[in-house]
């Protein structure tokens, strides 16, 4: 799971009871264009008690040296909050329509966004001369920021989630950890020797507030299944690729019991367990390795990543998420033309901003890990963002090979995510938790309680 995950979920369900009215609610401002000078604001700026150290003095010096190479724009930097926002904050200002000029948000933000009528179409300001690493950029992470065929945000970061795996613990077992399991009955079997000959967890799992639905969602689109039909309507958990996630976990639980005594696990908990030792392997984006070793206080060289697994080859997909920067329904062309300008300098340059890897180490920040997820491989931007994190890595950059080099397509959360996790928890619950759990029973249910979550998100949305 990645740590940010949360951190804009209950604005997605406030903002889209707006509707298309609350554009009008922008007060008027200052002419963007003056002098010949293009002013914009944007957010998502560090702030100074962030515990990133310098990263501020360097943002700061960032708007410096990119004012300088264009003297005929100025950047206001807004700094919203820890982790670039909240979900009560980032609701408030879209309602209100008093969001920065180029304001960040989430891969599942875009329709809340757009019912809001607070995104520009940027369709026609976008190409590789607008936005010099554009075409670099993985078309996966571009995806669910077009929404009938037009473009509204440009991505900058994103993750997907693999196996997140203990080297130290998979060579007490015996096991080879440049060799991880690729598919789910690798799992199992690595899974029952590594509690056999260490007596730690082989595999753990959530399934409690409403992590236990996310997890499952991630394994479904594994085996190429899905909570919800493509459009985003329709219940699609009653399905055999859904049985064969909880038949999977099952075997692991109860009948091997190599996911440990205790279930009904939460993010902290599986998490401080992995930093203690106690767990081989689990579901996870790269992030959750940042979190095992400073808020849990675990070691970044003890873990390593691999793909998510698949049923009987390569996984069908993975889960995804991630931010862009949108453009205020309100802009200007020159302060979209400005702000796609800033964004392609201090997100998507090798070597400068979030790509800066000298200052990231300087600052005390991990470098090496399979993060933040932005270019197609093989590219001239993947190439030299490689080749600069490597140069500056502080953890075993080796560890993330073959989850950098074996990139499995991303799927993002299905509508009224936190609603319908809610309603899965109880199915992942199940069939780690009882002896023998009647899937068809199981999912049945869910399915009908996933339909009905939905009709009344789609109602409320419009």
């Amino acid at each position: 799971m990645s740590a940010r995950h949360f951190r804009k979920v209950a604005a997605l369900a406030l903002v889209t009871t707006v509707g298309l009215s609350v554009a009008a609610c922008s007060s008027s401002k200052a002419p963007a264009t003056v002098n010949g000078v293009t002013t914009i604001s944007v957010d998502c700026a560090p702030l100074k008690t962030d515990g990133n150290g310098n990263a501020l003095p360097q943002w700061n010096a960032d708007v410096k040296a990119f004012e300088k190479i264009h003297p005929d724009i100025r950047i206001e930097s807004i700094s919203v909050g820890t982790n670039c926002d909240t979900a009560a904050d980032f609701a408030a200002r879209i309602q209100a329509g008093s969001e920065a000029d180029v304001f960040d948000g989430y891969m599942t933000d875009a329709q809340a966004v757009l019912n809001a009528g607070q995104a520009a179409d940027i369709t026609k300001y976008v190409n590789s001369t607008t936005v010099p690493h554009w075409n670099d950029i993985l078309p996966d992470i571009k995806t669910p920021f077009t929404v009938d065929g037009k473009l509204y945000g440009i991505p900058y970061s994103a993750y997907t989630m693999g196996l997140v795996y203990n080297t130290n613990i998979f060579k007490a077992a015996g096991l080879d950890p440049t060799k991880p399991p690729s598919t789910w009955p690798e799992v199992i079997a690595d899974a029952k020797i590594i509690t056999q000959k260490t007596g730690k967890a082989g595999f753990e799992d959530y399934s409690a507030a409403n992590t236990g639905g996310w997890h499952f969602t991630a394994e479904l689109y594994s085996q190429g299944g899905a909570d919800v039909s493509a459009d985003g309507k329709t219940a699609t958990v009653n399905t055999p690729q859904a049985q064969q996630v909880l038949e999977n976990l099952h075997t692991m639980a109860v009948t091997n019991k190599s996911m440990g005594a205790k279930q009904l696990l939460t993010w902290p908990d599986l998490l401080t367990n992995a930093a203690a030792g106690k767990v081989g392997m689990y579901i996870g984006a790269p992030d959750t390795v940042t979190s095992v070793a400073n808020q849990f206080h675990g070691s970044y060289n003890d873990w390593a990543m691999a793909p998510m697994p698949g049923q009987d080859g390569a996984a069908a997909g993975t889960l995804a998420g991630g931010d862009a920067y949108f453009f205020k329904s309100t802009d200007t062309p020159a302060q979209i033309r400005a702000g796609l300008l800033w964004v392609d300098y201090e997100k998507l340059t090798p070597g400068i901003g979030q790509l800066n890897y000298v200052n990231s180490k300087a600052d005390g920040n991990p470098v090496g890990l399979a993060e933040p997820i932005i270019f197609s491989n093989g590219t001239a931007s993947a190439t030299a963002d490689a080749k600069n994190k490597a140069a500056s890595a502080n953890v075993t950059i080796s560890n993330f090979a073959l989850f950098n080099n074996n990139p499995v397509k991303s799927v993002i959360e299905p509508p009224d995510a936190q609603g319908l996790y809610a309603v899965l928890d109880g199915v992942m619950a199940a069939a780690l938790t009882q002896p023998n759990p009647n899937y068809q029973a199981l999912l049945s249910k869910a399915n009908s309680d996933v339909q009905s979550q939905l009709n009344t998100y789609w109602k409320t949305a419009g």
